[in-house]
């Protein structure tokens, strides 16, 4: 009976050591792909996502569609309100985000205050209609921090479509930032 006992003991602490090490396995891999502040895809599974989307969206003749945001005036909304208040915004943005895509598609933080979506297999009057709903949405939002409206918050969005537009990963956020750059215009 003894030994029996001290067999089950061994083998629950093991079980309990491989368990524990999956929880920080996951944790850990959750770290390397999300964006702390925001809970989005970072920038580094945002490229390796849109490597492997643009090969499959080639090889099933497929399109794919990048959708670039960027927080309109972002650093006179930190001067004005703070640095805390625009974590606040971002945070706000990614969760709207995460909530406003369809299931597949991909929600990244891109850098500061620009964010990136993957939509695979969008026509191109879809994205369109798609990115503009977005940024009417997030504009009639109203923002919180230290229990005041922090005001309107605008989106400028940049679209780009394989193969339309580009043929490339490169070429594709290139256009991307392209046409975000003359939204800001």
């Amino acid at each position: 009976a003894e030994t029996k006992q001290s067999l089950a003991v061994t083998v629950t602490e093991h079980i309990a050591l491989a368990l524990a090490n999956l929880k920080l396995r996951e944790t850990l891999r959750n770290q390397s792909v999300r964006d702390p502040l925001t809970g989005l895809f970072n920038r580094r599974y945002m490229e390796e996502s849109l490597e492997r989307e643009l090969s499959r969206a080639n090889r099933n003749r497929r399109t794919l569609a990048v959708v670039m945001i960027d927080i309109d005036h972002f650093k006179h909304f930190n001067d004005t309100y703070g640095h805390e208040a625009g974590d606040t915004l971002l945070r706000e943005l990614g969760s709207f985000l995460q909530s406003s895509v369809r299931e597949g598609d991909i929600a990244c933080r891109y850098g500061g205050e620009e964010f990136l979506l993957i939509l695979p297999e969008v026509s191109t009057a879809a994205t369109l209609h798609r990115a503009d709903q977005i940024r009417e949405e997030f504009k009639q939002k109203t923002i919180r921090y230290s229990g005041k409206s922090l005001g309107n918050v605008t989106l400028s969005l940049g679209v780009a479509l394989f193969p339309t537009h580009a043929d490339s990963v490169g070429a594709l956020l290139r256009m991307a930032d392209q046409a975000l750059y003359r939204a800001k215009e």
